[in-house]
């Protein structure tokens, strides 16, 4: 008897692109086996990078490249497409997110108005479930905004930066963003050149009523408000005070005062809250994000699950449902009179695209300490920031009870101020909001308090501060220059041109930055305009809206700063950009040596290069004899990722290493050189052998 064999055959599988392999693995475990999901690994394709890439004559058509390296990439997905039942595109939900969904479609061979693009604003199982409920066809608009920006920015970069190579130094760039940033911190720098101080006093005092001491201030003479310009003005407010006599209390105003909470994130306000609360760098804070949004394995029913909605966005809305969640959070966790009592809606800032939410947790629930042991020190930070914030602007308003209290003697009046909080409201959730408590003794009118000292001070006004990366950022945005994305790539552009140097946190403008600034503003005006460049970008923005013509936004632009180039190349001079002097000289042919910015930092090279190619790097000794070898000294080094660490000037002979900054103190318990490490709050003296900080301390 014959047999059949029943053959079977492999069912076709729906395949999804997204961007990430982590993003992939969080989404495919949703989607189940019917579902494939791979990972582009980013931009697939782009503009040349040794060329223009637009034909400026053919209305500013973009020639686009497949990424160089990205070959085996866009190989294995046109395998994956073509065995595909059906392909969706699901990268970001943002003009760049739709770019590469086009760009995907095209070298796969997709048809762009099938409906195959799918967005989501969080990764959860249920946000992702629905979008592949309701997939769309790609958005021309949003593709068109998106080449736009990239048209005009490749137009400024590669048109002013040949300039600044013929006519200043190889190596420069020059971008509408980056020249507005520059421009911003060079014109603080002038300020700070510019001010000249002004000497002032003030005359603090302490009082107090019976054994309850409290701080006061010198207010005015009569009730009327008055300035200390100088010393003879102080000594003439204490000659009338009789300081063995009582002062009386004149005046006591008692008021309630409310503070209500702030949105939620936007990009922006995360890392500028980030930067002052946690010290992040822009750059650090928007990689931690990524990984929040992209997913995080939290083990057991949950596994991998994205922390947080998209992290680029300039919205302060709320979904109604996350919303509601919050509501019921707030309500079992702190109480029905912390909950707003309706839902809080927060006013749009002007320019703002509000394409998808404010950053936020995608699940209220899971606070920060249930999952502290899944994420890295830096993820928890950051999640801790986000939640609270969110949360925090879901609840009822802080209320503080304050009290001004007027002290007179002989007609001279000093003012204390006390505040004490009444009801937390919102910083239950967010302590980091909260304001410090300053309570006064309990003062009536008429009462008469004790002076127990007089603290005169002279003082100076102080010039602007120089801007921190959490000032820069605000300043960009309020001015409506670049956009969410754009911050962290301008500023670091900035540093590895070397036209800026943090110094204690703060850009300083270095002498190539203000070369090229001065550069820019004489030829290119318009790119340092920030009127101007405010104006590109809502026109950009009306791309997207479909209320502009991409190619007519940038004819309108190209037009005059075509002429400004050519004036630039024909007008402007040679600048000779002098290298910094090392100190000393070149140990092979005895010419200067000079300081060089490479691509890790600074390093010392021969003034006759190329004729003489001596190089040495900069090394910084820290006052201390390497305790392994104790020939060399210890020295400050950095790593290939900008890192300091320590080691032994005799490397390679001597291989001594310390990420931790060694000091000349022994410890007590076992002679080991002890090490100055960084910790939350400041620095603190341990001994790498073991655990004897307090005893070291002491």
């Amino acid at each position: 008897m014959a047999t059949t064999v029943k053959k079977t055959t492999k069912r076709k599988k729906n395949l999804v692109i997204v961007e990430s392999p982590s993003k992939a693995k969080t989404i495919e475990k949703y989607l189940g086996s019917t579902y494939k999901v791979v990972a582009s690994l980013g931009h697939v394709r782009d503009l040349p990078k040794s060329q223009m890439g637009i034909d400026i004559e053919n209305h500013f058509e973009p020639k686009y490249i497949s990424i160089r390296g990205k070959g085996d990439v866009i190989k294995g997905l046109r395998k994956e497409a073509k065995a595909a039942k059906k392909v969706f595109l699901a990268s970001d939900p943002d003009r760049e997110g739709e770019a590469i969904a086009w760009h995907l479609s095209y070298l796969l061979g997709l048809d762009p108005t099938d409906t195959n693009r799918v967005v989501f604003n969080e990764i959860t199982k249920d946000a992702v479930k629905d979008a592949f409920k309701n997939p769309r066809s790609i958005d021309m608009k949003l593709v068109d905004a998106q080449q736009a920006r990239r048209v005009l920015d490749r137009l400024v970069g590669y048109s002013i930066s040949p300039v600044l190579w013929k006519k200043v130094k190889k190596g420069l760039s020059a971008g509408r963003v980056q020249s507005i940033a520059l421009d911003l911190i060079i014109k603080r720098e002038q300020e700070i050149k510019a001010f000249i101080p002004e000497e002032y006093w003030t005359v603090d005092a302490e009082f107090k009523k019976q054994r309850n001491k409290f701080k006061a201030t010198f207010y005015g003479l009569a009730n009327k408000k008055e300035k200390l310009t100088n010393n003879a003005a102080v000594q003439a407010i204490l000659a009338k005070l009789d300081q063995t006599a009582d002062f009386t209390i004149t005046n006591v105003v008692k008021k309630e005062r409310k503070r209500q909470p702030q949105p939620p994130f936007t990009t922006s306000t995360m890392q500028q809250t980030a930067n002052t609360q946690l010290n992040f760098r822009t750059r650090k804070t928007m990689m931690a994000a990524q990984q929040l949004y992209e997913g995080i394995n939290l083990g057991g029913k949950e596994g991998t699950v994205g922390l947080i909605t998209y992290m680029r966005t300039d919205s302060t809305r709320i979904s109604a449902g996350a919303k509601a969640d919050a509501a019921q959070y707030i309500h079992t966790e702190f109480g029905a009179d912390f909950a707003a009592s309706k839902p809080r809606t927060t006013k749009m800032q002007e320019g703002a695209q509000d394409a998808h939410e404010a950053i936020r947790p995608s699940s209220v629930f899971r606070t920060p300490t249930l999952i502290k042991d899944k994420l890295t020190n830096d993820q928890f930070k950051l999640y801790s920031l986000i939640w609270s914030r969110f949360v925090a602007s879901q609840m009822t308003a802080e209320v503080l009870d304050t009290m001004t209290v007027t002290i007179e003697q002989n007609g001279v009046s000093f003012k204390a101020n006390g505040a004490k909080t009444k009801f937390a409201g919102f910083t239950k959730a967010y302590p980091a909001a909260k304001e410090k408590d300053n309570v006064l003794p309990d003062l009536v009118l008429g009462d008469h308090v004790n002076l127990v000292k007089l603290d005169p001070a002279q003082h100076f006004t102080q010039p602007p501060a120089r801007y921190s990366e959490a000032a820069l950022i605000k300043a960009l945005e309020e001015n409506g220059v670049g956009r969410p994305s754009t911050y962290a790539p301008t500023l670091d552009t900035i540093q590895r041109r070397n036209y800026v140097k943090l110094e204690a946190r703060r850009f300083e403008p270095t002498e190539l930055g203000m070369i090229v600034e001065e550069v820019i503003r004489e030829f290119f005006p318009d790119i340092i305009d920030i009127k101007f460049t405010a104006n590109v970008e809502n026109k950009l923005d009306n791309v997207e809206l479909g209320k502009e013509e991409w190619v007519k936004v940038i004819e309108d632009f190209f037009g005059p700063f075509e002429k400004e180039v050519k004036v630039a190349e024909e007008n402007l001079e040679k600048i000779i950009v002098k290298d910094e002097l090392a100190g000393f000289d070149c140990e092979v042919c005895g010419a200067p040596m000079v300081v060089k910015l490479g691509k890790y930092g600074k390093f010392f090279a021969c003034s006759r290069f190329p004729d003489c190619r001596n190089t040495k790097a900069v090394i910084k000794e820290i006052g201390m004899v390497c305790p392994i070898c104790g020939l060399g000294q210890v020295v400050e080094r950095k790593s290939r990722r900008n890192r300091v660490f320590y080691g032994c000037s005799r490397y390679p002979e001597c291989e001594f290493t310390s990420w931790d900054k060694p000091l000349t103190r022994n410890c007590p318990h076992d002679q080991h050189f002890l090490v100055e490490k960084k910790v939350k709050g400041g620095k603190q003296v341990v001994c790498p052998n073991g655990d004897y900080e307090e005893d070291i301390q002491k």
